[in-house]
């Protein structure tokens, strides 16, 4: 284990992620970093489970073969370097074959989640303008209610059920196509991935990552994950995310790590099954799915126990009777690490280095960044004093974020990124965690952006307005709650807002729609007309916190 103060000052490692902000890193291909590298004999690469408890495994030789194959199909298409190449796909090799394959030809990766529905699709492929889209059968009938939509390759199933007349079916082509494809090089500012962030005031934003930034998703994997040769790796997180994509395939898959993917619903069953079955012994997941495996007790810890030597927690913060009740019941370490889509996880307890640990605190700095706390106007503040959480860019070599594509922001302020949390520096230097400052709900891990469902919300001919915010919850972080105004032709009673949920399911995502909807007579706004969603958040947290007293004076 290296030690902390080591690690940030280590001039060798600071030397060539300094090199990598500068764009000197040329001659870069990520499918080349992610899989030739180390396409040795046997190698595997991937591990994968299905939800029935079939399973199979892939070498990074293969993965190579595949990628090459799907590359010249690609090709073929008119797709060449630059352009964008999304994924609708669940966990499974097809997902990981056509990553390594757009990212072969210098093509950039869009990753769709599952989940999505048309609206939330044809946003994001629209806004990326992505050549072609590859999806599976069971997710190709949202794709026809998506208007503009790019050229279709289905994964289809037995006797190509699922394939839609004009589609091209996936592994045919594959067949069609050699096995050898020349990886297109790059420099390190090249993108390699198009990612969308959930915003407050409009649709989510895309943001391009750059090819540098696998230099900082390799080091977290090492630093703050600890993945070691010995590890048998899973990462809980979709890959239609960016903590699944960066860190469940981009940074492991760099290092030559074998990757772990389960293609199904998260349960307590099958994360058992899976974690004995394969021997993890190297954990990361969500405070949500945490909770829910705590949950269960006895049926989860008497089979894992022994088995995990490090977890590690993301997606918000993590609290503190889980790390007690791992630490009891499991005897493993799990700590809290903090990041964003726009800059990874730059705040991290690390299991890989050696640091104080505290009850609430997010951790330390990850090597290569400087995280501050400023006040609202941009000065750095002392320990105590609760203020925003910003990067220092002129100081992180590691930070790769450089704006939204086509989108001004106003998170940059002179030579600082601010993340739009609240944070409070401790006095040895690490950092907790105090509250987000914006309207993007935490539910379950995911973040939501209220402004989409809102939208989907009034394209209902019932609603006139809506207003989305997180309502506090103690087993995912909040609930989605919104606030409707009904046109004066609709009642507002239990069976519309049970509509109105279905509704608003079926078009963005089942994590994001409201599980509670209160009908009002108007919304509070400024006297321009804006949305003021923190007078309800906090009138949510109030009730909540009257709640919790009543229940303790009880």
């Amino acid at each position: 284990m290296r030690d902390y103060l080591t690690a940030m000052s280590d001039f060798d490692y600071q030397r060539a992620v300094s090199h990598s902000l500068h764009g000197d890193l040329t001659a870069l291909n990520a499918c080349v970093e992610c899989c030739d590298r180390h396409a040795l004999p046997g190698r595997i690469a991937l591990f994968w489970e299905g939800r029935d408890a079939s399973s199979a495994s892939y070498t990074f030789t293969e993965l190579q073969t595949h990628a090459a194959r799907f590359a010249n199909f690609l090709l073929a298409q008119g797709v060449k370097r630059g352009d964008t190449v999304a994924g609708l796909l669940p966990r499974n090799v097809e997902l990981l074959v056509v990553v390594l394959a757009s990212w072969r030809i210098g093509a950039v990766y869009q990753p769709l989640f599952t989940a999505f529905g048309p609206k939330a699709i044809e946003h994001r492929l629209n806004s990326s303008g992505a050549a072609l889209v590859v999806t599976d059968a069971a997710n190709r009938p949202k794709l026809d209610d998506v208007n503009d939509c790019p050229t279709i390759v289905t994964v289809s199933g037995p006797k190509g059920q699922g394939l839609v007349r004009g589609d091209y079916s996936f592994w045919a082509e594959l067949e069609r196509y050699p096995a050898v494809c020349e990886p297109v090089m790059l420099n390190g500012e090249d993108p390699f991935l198009l990612m969308f962030t959930s915003g407050t005031t409009g649709p989510a934003k895309p943001l391009l990552v750059p090819l540098k930034a696998i230099v900082a998703f390799q080091a977290y994997t090492r630093d703050a994950v600890d993945l070691r040769a010995q590890d048998a790796f899973w990462n809980l997180a979709d890959p239609g995310w960016a903590y699944g994509i960066y860190f469940g395939i981009t940074g492991p898959l760099s290092m030559g790590h074998p990757i772990t993917l389960y293609d199904g619903p998260f349960t307590v069953e099958s994360t058992c099954r899976v974690i004995k079955k394969y021997a993890i012994t190297n954990l990361t997941g969500s405070p949500t799915a945490y909770r829910l495996l705590i949950a269960a007790g006895d049926a989860f810890s008497s089979k894992v126990k022994g088995q995990l030597r490090a977890v590690s927690s993301a997606g918000e913060p993590l609290n503190p009777e889980v790390i007690r009740w791992f630490a009891e019941h499991l005897d493993v370490t799990i700590h809290d690490h903090y990041g964003q889509t726009e800059i990874g996880m730059v705040l991290c307890n690390h299991h890989g280095l050696g640091h104080p640990v505290h009850l609430g605190a997010a951790g330390f700095a990850s090597p290569g960044h400087r995280i501050v706390v400023l006040d609202e106007h941009h000065q750095e503040l002392p320990v105590g004093q609760p203020g925003i959480l910003a990067v220092d860019r002129s100081q992180s070599p590691m930070c790769w974020f450089g704006g939204y594509q086509g989108f001004p922001t106003k998170a940059f302020v002179g030579n600082y990124y601010l993340s739009g949390d609240t944070v409070e520096l401790n006095p040895d230097g690490s950092i907790s965690f105090v509250g987000r400052s914006d309207d993007v709900i935490t539910t379950s891990g995911y973040r939501v952006g209220p402004f989409d469902v809102e939208s989907a919300l009034i394209e209902h001919p019932a609603v006139i307005e809506a207003a989305v915010v997180g309502k506090p919850d103690p087993e995912r972080t909040e609930l989605v709650k919104a606030f409707v105004v009904l046109s004066p032709h609709y009642l507002g009673d239990a069976q519309l807002a049970e509509t109105l949920r279905l509704h608003v399911r079926q078009r963005l995502a089942a994590h994001a729609y409201p599980r509670e909807i209160e009908f009002v007579s108007e919304l509070p706004k400024t006297p321009s007309g804006k949305l003021q969603r923190f007078i309800l958040r906090n009138q949510e947290i109030a009730k909540a916190e009257q709640a919790a007293n009543a229940r303790a004076t009880a």
